[in-house]
């Protein structure tokens, strides 16, 4: 075994744990703030979306510091900072301590993700490999946010203050063992000195162009937390446990078809036909979820079912050819950099994603299902061509 298999193995068991203790923190925090620490909605959603706006500033800036100072440091320091954070949350007593403590851990997500793809294809130099490699960090995370959300779930029926005491600890220990994994990763491979740094990646237009188009098929992550649930409830007449089905669904198949769906994002090519089919494919998820409006029984059922395995499709693919696209284009001496644009793009269509939905879904029923998909359509329609501009601006030898 290689040092770079070995560092990759590393970083999985990692990865795997500290989706754990995400999958435990994102089923309980909503009502540990409120319930537990007296937090009002209000106070707790302005919270969060301060800390995704930091987020999305520092991604780019993180992931330059990164391309200077070495990734695996770097996502160490971050990975132990947000561990801190975490722990802080067991010392809240006001607003002013709640925004400190969540600034610092959800900012920080966003920079860490972008690093932590900087890490892994610094450990990995052959092109497909890259993408296979991103795809089963994913698995990992995935197997690891749902046994997090079990656990989450033993908290909520506690619902007494030690339960949440315990989880918030065992989240911190998560990013410890995540922390303590990456050092263990090899040093990846030198890169060539010139570093251009955060300014030359913000205005490599075409890399912005394609990060951007695809970055709105993230929406789709919505589409089943928000869009899904208000849709089940105030349009159908159907169970809304079907919801949670629906999520099962996704989440196995997802782990069980990432890494082999890792390959239609082997080169930029490929990667952006692979964003057009997924576009076109969660746009045919929206028109069917909306053809269940006032629908009842098994056939609405397989409706819907039907509808969560297109999205099942999609989101595979765009993952694919968001890491195709994002990696095959990004410049080798400035991975963090790119990373950073690629996830500060990502992160600012997902703070906008529940309003999106609530309003479409929520507020304007199946003609919103239609008007999601007709966003899909046409944020994809462009992807091809940008991506054929990012290529003639790039060595050819990178990306085909």
């Amino acid at each position: 075994m290689d040092g770079s298999t070995a560092g990759l193995r590393s970083l999985l068991w990692g990865r795997g744990v500290s989706a754990l203790g995400d999958g435990l923190w994102f089923t309980i925090w909503a009502l540990y703030f409120t319930r537990i620490l007296g937090l009002s909605p209000v106070t707790v959603g302005a919270g969060l979306a301060a800390a995704s706006a930091v987020g999305m500033v520092a991604a780019v800036p993180l992931g330059a510091f990164a391309d200077r100072a070495g990734a695996r440091p770097v996502l160490v320091t971050l990975t132990l900072v947000r561990a801190a954070a975490m722990a802080g949350h067991l010392a809240v007593a006001g607003t002013g301590s709640f925004l400190a403590v969540t600034v610092l851990f959800t900012a920080l997500a966003t920079g860490g993700t972008a690093v932590r793809t900087a890490l892994v294809t610094g450990l990995v130099t052959d092109p497909a490999r890259r993408v296979r490699a991103l795809a089963q960090q994913r698995v990992a995370q995935h197997v690891g946010y749902a046994v997090g959300a079990g656990l989450g779930a033993l908290v909520l029926t506690a619902d007494a203050r030690w339960a949440y005491t315990l989880a918030i600890i065992g989240n911190a220990a998560s990013f410890l063992v995540l922390a303590g994994t990456t050092l263990l990763v090899p040093a990846p491979a030198a890169v060539p000195a010139r570093r251009p740094g955060a300014r030359a990646v913000l205005r490599d237009r075409p890399y912005l162009c394609v990060a951007g188009a695809t970055a709105v098929l993230s929406l789709c992550w919505a589409m089943l937390s928000t869009g899904l649930p208000l849709w089940l409830a105030g349009s159908t007449r159907l169970p809304l446990g079907l919801g949670g089905v629906v999520v099962v669904l996704s989440s196995v198949g997802i782990a069980v078809f990432q890494v082999p769906f890792a390959r239609f994002g082997r080169t930029a090519t490929r990667a952006a036909r692979t964003a057009v089919v997924s576009g076109v494919v969660l746009a045919a998820s929206c028109v069917l979820f909306a053809t269940t409006s006032g629908g009842a029984g098994a056939g609405a059922v397989t409706v819907v079912v039907l509808a969560a395995v297109l999205h099942v499709v999609g989101e595979l693919g765009y993952v694919a050819a968001n890491w195709g696209l994002s990696v095959r284009l990004m410049r080798e001496e400035a991975k963090g950099a790119y990373q950073g644009v690629s996830e500060a793009a990502t992160a600012t269509v997902q703070m906008v994603a529940p309003a999106v939905f609530t309003l479409a879904v929520g507020g304007l029923g199946a003609t919103g299902w239609l008007l999601v998909a007709a966003v899909f359509l046409v944020a994809v329609a462009p992807v091809p061509r940008l991506t054929r501009w990012a290529v003639r601006t790039r060595e050819p030898a990178l990306v085909t």
